[in-house]
């Protein structure tokens, strides 16, 4: 059995000797007895490491997957996307795993060139001009993103519809309550946000999903005109996915660009670590968070890449940082960066094309169930949201007892009650899942 101790006592008794104490009893004497472990821990006996592996094994098996276990049909935000193995393969290298963020560019060009693309691909598909080098998650960029709206525009109301993926409002709502913003969430009638019952007269930011949470497209053309003529700014959370068959937020008149980037070669993993986009116009871009990576020269001519913008407090002036942000989640960038490359123009939209064809063959499948009613009738692409005839919930719990991951449960905050359910398709799904799918789904409701 392997001794995992750290330290020797020959190695403490050196320490201690150094400090000049008598014992580990003088080291820890700061601490104030009502905080320090009497008895000490009680701690079962080690293991020996085959053991250790064995019930680390038993735990893992506890936990139901998505792909041997369950055939996935859930989204909101997290996708089962194909990760082809030219992905894993060049994404997980050494010397992308195990490097550091990029701040000394002479020892990280091919980070700092990997992360240059990134932010070329990115700045294609959603249609605006500049990309940063990538944003923790979704949520975090939708937060930066209202965060640069408010500053840009000076005022501090701020639309948010509630189309938008509820654990982002509530993430935006977090920093809004140490920030100063005003939040007014926007209702939605038939899947798609009522502009008109907003109350706020002059906004500065107004946010919209492209498509919405229910998977609605929402007409970017009405939040245009709502921007223009209130001042504000328009953030648009799109899918980068369904991106690859849609009109681009940009060329809707989109200010800023967020969104998640998991569905670009990361598998669900339980939530993360993911990967937050964010683009903006060239107005914006000394407001934008975190970090730019730009293209340049060295001394000799040659093609270099360096951190061009750092917007946040630890690299600038307090007064004048627009972020906090430390980083950037450079290997998820990166492996993205490899995703969309790998993918090209053709790739992502085939991805989008087979996902939403296979999306309308399950709705059109589902819909026939007697009882099972359309949330809306607004336009979707690859996602979309059901009436059941009893509670979403327990036909999920039903379903995934025949295999299936059927979806996500709605709650009253998008116009339904218990018996809402979100259900997305993928360019994984075959039409033999689908029809089972729809079999199983067919005996869960009754």
């Amino acid at each position: 059995m392997a001794d995992y101790t750290p330290h020797t006592e020959e190695e403490i008794a050196a320490m201690l000797g150094v400090l000049g104490l008598d014992g580990l009893d003088d080291l820890f004497a700061v601490v104030p007895a009502a905080l320090r472990l009497a008895g000490g821990l009680d701690l079962a006996p080690g293991l020996p490491e085959p053991d250790v592996m064995v019930r680390m094994g038993g735990l893992a098996a506890a936990n139901r997957a998505c792909g041997p276990d369950l055939v996935c049909f859930a989204g909101g935000g997290a996708y089962d996307h194909e990760v082809p193995p030219v992905t894993r393969a060049l994404a997980s290298r050494s010397e992308f795993v195990t490097s550091y963020t990029p701040y000394q560019p002479e020892v990280a060009q091919g980070v700092l060139q990997a992360v240059f693309e990134f932010q070329t691909l990115l700045a294609r598909l959603s249609g605006v001009p500049v990309a940063n080098a990538s944003l923790y998650d979704g949520a975090a960029a939708v937060v930066e993103a209202v965060n640069l709206g408010a500053a840009a525009s000076g005022r501090q109301g701020v639309l948010v519809s509630r189309g938008l993926n509820p654990s982002w409002r509530d993430v935006l709502g977090t920093f809004a309550a140490g920030t100063g913003h005003e939040l007014e969430d926007v209702g939605l009638e038939d899947g798609v946000t009522a502009w008109g019952t907003a109350t706020q007269p002059e906004p500065g930011v107004v946010v919209v999903a492209y498509p919405n949470y229910l998977g609605c497209l929402e007409d970017l053309g009405a939040v245009r005109r709502l921007c223009d003529r209130t001042g504000a700014l328009m953030v648009v959370a799109f899918d980068p996915v369904c991106a690859g068959i849609l009109r681009s937020p940009g060329e809707w008149g989109a200010d800023v660009v967020v969104g998640e980037g998991q569905v670009f070669g990361m598998p669900l993993s339980f939530g993360g670590p993911y990967l937050g986009l964010f683009a903006c116009g060239a107005a914006h871009v000394r407001r934008l968070p975190g970090r730019l990576v730009g293209e340049t020269v060295d001394a000799e001519g040659r093609r270099a890449y360096v951190t061009t913008l750092r917007a946040r407090e630890q690299d600038i002036r307090r007064e004048k940082a627009t972020s906090n942000v430390c980083t950037n989640q450079t290997l998820m960038a990166v492996t993205a960066a490899v995703q969309m490359g790998w993918l090209g123009t053709s790739g992502m939209a085939e991805i989008a094309l087979r996902s939403a064809r296979g999306a309308r063959y399950c709705r059109s499948a589902l819909l026939a169930v007697p009882g099972v009613e359309p949330l809306s009738t607004a336009p979707v692409v690859r996602e979309f949201a059901l009436r059941l005839p009893l509670s979403a919930s327990l036909v999920v719990e039903r379903l995934a007892e025949e295999g299936f991951l059927a979806g996500i449960p709605l709650d009253g905050a998008h116009g339904t009650d218990e018996r809402g359910l979100i259900v997305a398709v993928t360019e994984r799904r075959t039409r033999d899942e689908i029809d089972a799918f729809a079999s199983a789904f067919e005996k869960a409701v009754r």
